[in-house]
């Protein structure tokens, strides 16, 4: 019986190892794309106040990033007692039980996290599309400046030649 519930809590923990580098890969992923957004910011010649929306988008997504690497080094730090506990354990089958329901509650908390990233990566994307939207909006805002003005200096240019005709 000992040596199949160390068996299983091996498995556990294995599973709960792959779902960690899971879960940083997104978390990478999350950053990497922070970091383009931010590139593309930089890039293009948006107006002051733009540059401060998309740049405070990115300080709060850094900080939610920062705040899951945060809980996943908690969970960490739990597995790892968990995994001190499995070994020093005598009561095995109790402890098992005991372990069974923490890697569940586990289970749980690493599903909230990489669900928390694929909103991060949601609202990323949501920014940068947005981004995209208020660059567009500016060149049309700039051409229809252009055409105002032309049509400006064109009715000036007609009432002078119609004051000189007068």
């Amino acid at each position: 019986d000992r040596d199949t519930d160390k068996k299983r809590i091996e498995e556990l923990l294995e599973e709960n190892m792959v779902l960690e580098i899971a879960q940083k890969q997104s978390m990478n992923e999350s950053a990497h794309l922070g970091w383009e957004l931010e590139q593309l910011s930089k890039s293009t010649d948006l107006a002051d106040s733009e540059k401060s929306f998309v740049f405070e988008l990115n300080e709060c997504a850094s900080s939610r990033i920062l705040k899951l690497e945060k809980d996943n080094q908690s969970l960490q730090n739990t597995i790892q007692e968990l995994r001190d506990a499995s070994l020093t354990s005598r009561e095995s089958s109790l402890k098992f039980v005991e372990l069974e329901k923490e890697n569940q509650q586990l289970s749980k908390k690493i599903e909230k996290l990489q669900n928390q990233i694929e909103k991060e990566k949601q609202s990323n994307q949501d920014l940068e599309t947005l981004s995209e939207e208020l660059i567009k909006d500016k060149e049309q805002l700039r051409v229809v400046m252009e055409t105002l003005k032309a049509d400006k200096d064109r009715q000036i240019k007609d009432l002078k030649q119609e004051n000189d005709h007068l």
